[in-house]
């Protein structure tokens, strides 16, 4: 059977697709090739058209989890007024703890990705570079440190809401990061007006 021209290329983007939202959700060790393949309804087989490794996978699906997370929890706090503030309650939310897949990489998979090669671990550093540049440019530039900051306290909570199975204390956990990243913008805009 022939297929398009475009077939391959539609075919490798589900894939990566499904990967980079499984991957988030269950780690990268916990998806086996063979049940990914199944769920994008290709053959276990079928993988080494597409990808020379299970680790050029992890690379794709962490790039695309940067296209997918960052853009859709941006989209909603460049339309507030208040940019950064309506950005951390949106990533520190029980919605964004509650649902890795659809949400922020680094907090998903820092931890195991470290354990990845240098090139793997290259695409997280554009993941946490983005945030960064994202967050610097909302509080008005020339604030990498404090962006830096910002973000290394949201994905630690995120990390720690997530990893808590006591739900009063999960809430808590996010409660908590929530007033000191806005404690953390607050200090950054008296410092630079």
């Amino acid at each position: 059977m022939r297929y398009s021209a475009g077939h391959k290329e539609e075919t490798r983007r589900k894939i990566v697709g499904i990967a980079a939202k499984r991957f988030r959700e269950q780690g990268v060790e916990g998806v086996g090739l063979a049940s990914l393949m199944a769920d994008a309804g290709l053959t276990h087989g079928g993988f080494y058209a597409h990808f020379s490794s299970k680790e050029e996978l992890v690379k794709a699906a962490v790039q695309e989890a940067l296209d997918q997370s960052l853009i859709r929890l941006a989209r909603g706090a460049e339309k507030s007024g208040k940019r950064m503030e309506s950005f951390v309650r949106s990533y520190l939310s029980p919605v964004h703890r509650d649902h890795p897949g659809e949400g922020c990489v680094v907090a998903a998979l820092a931890a195991e990705i470290a354990r990845h090669p240098a090139d793997t671990k290259a695409e997280l550093d554009l993941q946490v570079k983005a945030y960064v540049e994202t967050f610097d440019r909302w509080l008005g530039g020339n604030n990498q440190s404090t962006a830096i900051a910002l973000y290394g306290l949201m994905s630690g909570t995120l990390q720690l809401a997530r990893a808590c199975s006591d739900a009063a204390y999960s809430e808590q956990i996010l409660a908590s990061g929530v007033a000191a990243a806005l404690t953390l913008i607050k200090e950054s805009s008296h410092e630079h007006s």
